[in-house]
């Protein structure tokens, strides 16, 4: 590594693999804590910024800095019960919507920049004798999630941060007008079956990556795809961005709440306050450190001063600038929620739902999942 040989500081990378939320707790408490680690879930991070474990990089780094390291919308991500609980390392863009280029082309529509748009489109497609949307919701013991991150996106379309923040701790509960009106928005697309491929029997069975593939049908069993920057990996192997394939950002709904983004990423959180662990911090809030990871695809960096010339494949790269140019960035909130609530109770109220259950009780049922204060 070149700042190892630059600083004379040798790094020691470790995993816990899949054993990470159960070995991590212990580790800290038997005083073995590793200096850095990557969290990929912010929710998880907080508990130990909760317990005084995490230190604060604005100890040694300027908020000024940071700031102009990752834009006012990364930065403000990693607040977490009042600190600064890291630093940025890549990142992922959930609010895309994805589109087969040739066909959308031939049939003369257009990318809209509105959810108003978004919505005209979706009754010109049906107008026209075809299917605006395909939506799998089948992924296992996960099924649901694609519909959690449908939630969430209208939500950061629909409302204020602090809206969106308050509903991920249970402050703001399921069964209120905020989030009601995004299932009302929702139900707009979801339930009705001119604008689903298959309706809500093919939603439930459809896998995630098995819905987007109907896309790549010929002729293309539907237009619309609204999915993370990583369904790339589930296109048919010879498919070619900027001939088969497109992508445009999830309009927004609100003017006023601007351009929302919905996503993840990894941020790395300091444990270990000596020299020499600052030094590697200061590192990592550098474009420098994720470049390998960006030239080789697949990952976009969080970093604003990573240039453009090295994303490898045009797909990151348009998907950087969504990032670099979003008004506000959120993490997934079912990853921020309890993992009964995130990704248990709210999970399968989306299958539910779509499965014909009545969306009061849907609502309640996650609310009352949500654990008792201590």
């Amino acid at each position: 590594m070149p700042f190892e040989k630059k600083s004379g500081i040798h790094i020691e990378v470790g995993s816990y693999r899949n054993d990470f939320t159960r070995v991590l707790p212990s580790v800290v408490t038997s005083g073995l804590t590793p200096d850095i680690v990557m969290f990929p879930q912010p929710g998880f991070l907080a508990e130990f910024v909760r317990q005084d474990q995490v230190v604060d990089p604005r100890t040694f780094l300027d908020e000024a800095y940071l700031r102009e390291q990752y834009g006012d919308a990364l930065f403000e991500a990693t607040l977490l019960e009042g600190q600064v609980a890291g630093v940025w390392y890549g990142s992922n863009v959930k609010s895309l919507v994805w589109y087969p280029k040739k066909a959308f082309d031939s049939a003369g529509y257009e990318v809209p920049q509105t959810w108003d748009q978004l919505m005209a489109l979706s009754d010109q497609i049906v107008a026209d004798g075809r299917t605006p949307w395909c939506i799998g919701l089948e992924s296992g013991s996960g099924s649901g999630w694609v519909g959690t991150d449908w939630v969430e996106d209208i939500l950061l379309r629909t409302a204020s941060l602090d809206t969106y923040d308050a509903w991920t701790t249970g402050e703001l509960p399921f069964d209120s007008p905020e989030i009601r009106r995004v299932f009302a928005i929702m139900e707009e697309i979801w339930l009705d079956d001119s604008y689903v491929y298959g309706g809500p029997p093919t939603m439930v069975s459809d896998t995630f990556s098995e819905s987007v593939r109907h896309m790549f049908e010929d002729p293309p069993a539907c237009f619309l795809h609204r999915q993370a920057s990583f369904i790339v990996a589930f296109f048919p192997d010879d498919a070619v961005y900027g001939r088969d394939y497109d992508f445009f950002y999830l309009p927004p709904i609100d003017d006023k709440y601007g351009r929302p983004v919905l996503g993840g990423g990894d941020i790395m959180a300091m444990f270990n306050d000596r020299p020499e662990v600052r030094a590697v911090m200061r590192y990592l809030t550098t474009a420098e450190s994720v470049k390998r990871l960006v030239e080789e695809g697949g990952v976009i960096a969080s970093h604003r001063d990573a240039p453009f010339e090295w994303y490898s494949d045009p797909t990151s790269l348009k998907t950087a600038q969504i990032l670099y140019e979003a008004d506000a960035f959120r993490f997934d909130a079912s990853d921020l929620m309890p993992g009964n609530v995130g990704t248990g109770t709210f999970r399968q109220g989306i299958i539910d739902w779509v499965n014909g259950a009545d969306l009061d009780s849907v609502l309640r049922e996650i609310d009352s999942s949500w654990p008792d204060e201590e």
